[in-house]
């Protein structure tokens, strides 16, 4: 498909979705390019912003996460270069009270819910409470019709490439890391152990800003 053809459906789809959100109370906003996005997730946060950051191959992609690292943000980011795994906890414990958490999803399905699958839970409970302000932001390649096509995409697509991109040394070592396919495995192989279907912003409306942008990102 053409790049022209394929951006004009990623808008036609995202048309939907944003209205499905924003029926729900979502705050949702269509992107055209990843510049677009990066633009508005930094016009959103400031140096005084205390920043909390749930693990989006996204955020990386777009650029946001090398320019709050380089130009002196208050970012608590678990996945900083050199921090060990035991290091990490208390910067995801802190992320939890941040003023904006940023953050991906693994899917958004078109009648405006938020699907995502977790090992450790800290990135889906920062998008459900704590956090004053969530923004998430998702390539437009995941839109999906509904909640079980986007835990098909999640098993398929998105949880044996996320295992094989960590490398998991071999007690925590998920099967589909090497095989690609999901075999339901059970703990402490397992990575997907938490799973938020996120059906709408309660009495926090727009508390969460979905950001979808038109082009494949993350996976």
């Amino acid at each position: 498909m053409e790049k022209a053809h394929q951006s004009w459906l990623y808008e036609k789809h995202a048309e939907v979705a944003i209205k499905n959100l924003r029926r729900n109370c979502f705050e949702a906003k269509y992107l055209p390019t990843a510049e677009a996005a990066f633009d508005e997730i930094m016009g959103r946060v400031t140096r005084e912003t205390c920043i909390g950051m749930g693990d989006s191959l996204t955020l990386r992609e777009i650029g946001v996460v090398k320019a709050l690292e380089e130009e002196g943000y208050q970012l608590l980011n678990p996945w900083e270069k050199g921090i060990s795994r035991p290091e990490s906890m208390p910067i995801r414990r802190k992320a939890l009270t941040s003023d904006v958490f940023l953050t991906g999803t693994n899917a958004v399905t078109m009648d405006g819910k938020l699907v995502s699958i977790d090992g450790l839970g800290n990135r889906v409970a920062g998008m459900i409470f704590g956090p004053l302000k969530v923004i998430v932001a998702v390539g437009a390649n995941k839109l999906v019709n509904n909640v079980q096509e986007a835990i098909d995409r999640i098993k398929k697509i998105s949880a044996p490439v996320n295992a094989y991109k960590h490398d998991y040394n071999s007690a925590y070592r998920p099967p589909c890391s090497d095989t690609g396919i999901c075999s339901d495995c059970r703990p402490p192989a397992r990575m997907c152990c938490n799973t938020a279907i996120i059906e709408g912003c309660s009495r926090d409306r727009e508390r969460i800003c979905v950001l979808i942008i038109g082009q494949s990102l993350g996976f």
